[in-house]
Parts: C-alpha cells; structure tokens; sequence
C-alpha cells in the first residue's frame, strides 16, 4: 500500500474515534443533566377558520314544523388542552392533554415526573371525563389542593384550574 492511502485510512479511523468520543459524550450529559426543559409553550393551539364579513353561514333547510326545526347549538365552555407548571423546579414546563390523561407523582412512570419530597410516587392524574376533564388524587400523604381547597376524590377542572402538589403549581390551559 501507498503512503497515501495508510494516512486516508488513519485520518478516517482518527474521524470515526472523535465521532465516538462525542456521542458518548452527550449520551452521558444527558444521563447526568437529565432532560433539559424549554421555557416557550409545547401545545400549540389550532386557530379557528375565519369567516369572510360578506357571506354567512349556510342556514338549514327551513322544516316543515316548527316543531321539527334544528336548535341552534350553543358553544359549550371551552375545555383546557394543555398543562403547565407554573411554580416549583419545573416552572416554564407544558405538557398537551392527551387522550389518557396526564398522571403526575415522582415515579418514572408518570407523564410529568415531579422532582418534590412533598409529592407521592403516583400523585394524582388528569383524564377526561364524559362532560370535561377531572382531576383524581391517588391517596397521596400530603394530598392535592384544588384552587386552595383539599382534593377528595375527583373533580372537574376548567381553564384556568389552579393545581398544587407540594411545591408545585400547575394550572390548566386553553
């Protein structure tokens, strides 16, 4: 072989062990630092259609009886899609409702893992209800405080609930 082409090949081979030493690298910051939390809104909110001034909506065929007519159909209140931290380790942190629901406490388990000595291993959870979104405290020690009042059981929340589990607040989001 060339002189050439053993240098190619120990330049290639010194590349390819730099390659190395930096992906362990940042596997092993990100095992020591943990995840890094990003301080802007993860959910992001669908904007409703605009209408143009000009035309208005289709109107329903008119019915034979009054009686037979269609209700118009009131918006309900607008349910919350996401939840964020807003004090404690995890301020700035948001998290989207999901279909399952969201269940918080410090086991690895949970969907938001709390970094709280007040807080139990499964702490409470969010899940949707028939008519909204309920919140459920787990049988903590140091239970789950809705609004200010201590959680029995489970209750509805709205945008805007207030959550506290030991130093963490969340609050509940449109």
């Amino acid at each position: 072989m060339s002189e050439l082409t053993l240098t190619l090949i120990r330049l290639g081979l010194l590349l390819l062990l730099w390659v190395f030493v930096f992906s362990v690298t940042t596997v092993l910051r990100s095992d020591l630092y943990g995840t890094q939390i990003s301080r802007r809104v993860l959910s992001k909110r669908q904007p409703e259609p605009r209408r143009s001034p000009g035309r208005q909506p289709a109107q329903p065929p008119a019915a034979k009886d009054a009686a037979e007519a269609p209700r118009p159909v009131r918006p309900g209140p607008r349910l919350p899609t996401g939840l964020v931290v807003t004090e404690g380790q995890l301020a700035g942190t948001s998290l989207p409702l999901g279909r399952g629901g969201v269940l918080i406490g410090r086991s690895p388990e949970c969907t938001l893992v709390l970094d709280d000595e007040f807080s139990s291993g499964r702490h409470a959870r969010i899940f949707p209800g028939p008519d909204g979104w309920l919140v459920e405290d787990l049988g903590s020690r140091n239970g789950t405080f809705l609004g200010g009042q201590k959680l029995v059981g489970t209750a509805p929340v709205a945008i805007g609930s207030v959550l506290r589990i030991g130093r963490t607040t969340l609050e509940l989001r449109g």
